[in-house]
């Protein structure tokens, strides 16, 4: 049978598929490992306008995440599927694979935020397990490809702040457990394993910062190598002393914990502080490089591990202050969650921006 008037050639046909198709091929081809921080910086600043009365911004940045973190997943994917060399070489890349870490750290705080903000601890659990699954996974082949390579760069080119998502990745797993199993303890060898992990992440922060501190103080530093990433010093060590209130608060109803409450607090109390110490340091060095230097500041996929540091230390403030009964801290946090506000409204005009000029790329092309 003749068909008279035929579908029309060209964009009436093709539609908005036939043109995002070659942009979403190439956003996975070139995608950044660590682009899952944008979940993580989005879920924790959820999470402190949920403990700080802002709910309608906290519910609003839920929503954000479930079409942030399905996205990711759906770039990671074709990109290993389609682009599976560049995979392989990001992962033992010094400065490019621990962005793996991203993809452990983003599940648990996106379960986190689920499970504070909506009280949904089911999809919390389902996060926990996956996040927890992925540790395994990530942990353990970023390390031994970074071990095993033949050809390694020098520290000043191969060590950077996000390293240390290593250790807020294991926190996370912490942190998420945590606000699961609020009223009732979970089984003894859960328990047993959250902590565990807790001191694991204290490990690793304590054991990659000196390389990082003396890289800083004793290794020419350039005004590019201060980078975004730099902030994990501050955020690695502002979750550790999360997990940690939040281990202190579950003490009293998880029995394993009962004996090391001692421990607990001092070690808590040492992270938070560190972390506070980190803070004025970080904007002098920004200050160095975009006021005394001129640089200009553009967005970058890295930016995130800036805005997660800032929200992750107002959330971590002020569980520590209830953990430790210290009130006195309570007002810290109701300032410092506008500038993690702040922040991550430029970081999603910054992603915003690029975003539209890939389409209006892709439109010329």
């Amino acid at each position: 049978m003749a068909v008279d008037n035929p579908p029309p050639a060209g964009p009436a046909r093709d539609g908005l598929f036939a043109r995002a198709w070659p942009l979403f091929l190439n956003g996975a081809q070139s995608l950044f490992p660590g682009y899952f921080a944008l979940v993580m910086a989005t879920g924790v600043v959820s999470i402190a306008c949920q403990f700080l009365g802002m709910r309608p911004i906290a519910l609003a940045l839920i929503a954000v995440n479930w079409v942030a973190y399905p996205s990711l997943w759906a770039l990671t994917i074709v990109r290993a599927l389609r682009f599976r060399g560049l995979l392989l070489r990001d992962i033992s890349d010094h400065q490019r694979a621990p962005g793996f870490f991203t993809i452990v750290a983003g599940t648990c705080v996106l379960g986190t935020q689920n499970v504070v903000v909506l009280g949904a601890t089911g999809i919390g659990t389902l996060l926990w397990w996956l996040g927890l699954t992925l540790w395994f996974v990530v942990m353990y082949t970023f390390f031994t490809a970074v071990t095993v390579r033949n050809r390694k760069p020098s520290l000043a080119r191969g060590i950077n702040g996000a390293w240390l998502i290593a250790a807020v990745s294991t926190q996370a797993v912490v942190v998420l457990r945590g606000v699961i199993d609020v009223a009732a303890p979970p089984p003894e060898m859960i328990q047993f394993q959250v902590i565990a992990m807790f001191m694991i992440g204290c490990l690793l922060y304590l054991a990659i910062i000196p390389l990082i501190f003396y890289r800083l103080t004793f290794v020419s530093l350039s005004r590019e190598d201060f980078s975004p990433p730099y902030w994990i010093n501050m955020g690695a060590v502002a979750i550790t002393a999360l997990a940690g209130a939040i281990l202190i608060l579950r003490g009293e109803t998880w029995p394993l914990l009962g004996p090391l409450l001692p421990f607990l607090k001092g070690f808590t109390f040492f992270f938070w502080a560190v972390a506070s110490w980190w803070i004025p340091f970080l904007f002098a060095l920004m200050g160095w490089r975009y006021i005394w230097l001129r640089d200009r500041f553009t967005y970058e996929p890295a930016v995130w591990g800036m805005v997660f540091p800032l929200a992750m230390y107002t959330t971590s403030t002020y569980q520590f202050s209830r953990a430790m009964g210290y009130g006195f801290l309570a007002p810290f946090p109701r300032v410092l969650i506008f500038v993690a506000l702040a922040a991550w409204v430029l970081a999603m005009v910054g992603l915003l921006r690029r975003i539209g000029q890939g389409l209006s790329a892709g439109d010329r092309a």
